[in-house]
């Protein structure tokens, strides 16, 4: 069995999601949905990431 720490982790699934919607619809008001939902994604994956290995590093 895996050991935990008891130091709670971050999940960075949702805020990908919301940055994916939140994309598409920044970008249905620009015109440009498809660009927005790439740029949300981005940002989203960017933020997780961080958020993975500021976890990671807090131990």
């Amino acid at each position: 069995m895996e050991q935990h720490s008891g130091k709670a982790s971050r999940a960075g699934g949702a805020i990908i999601a919301l940055s994916i919607m939140a994309g598409a619809i920044i970008g249905n008001i620009l015109g440009q949905p498809s660009i927005g939902m790439v740029g949300g994604t981005a940002i989203g994956v960017a933020i997780a990431l961080a958020l993975y290995l500021y976890d990671r590093k807090r131990g």
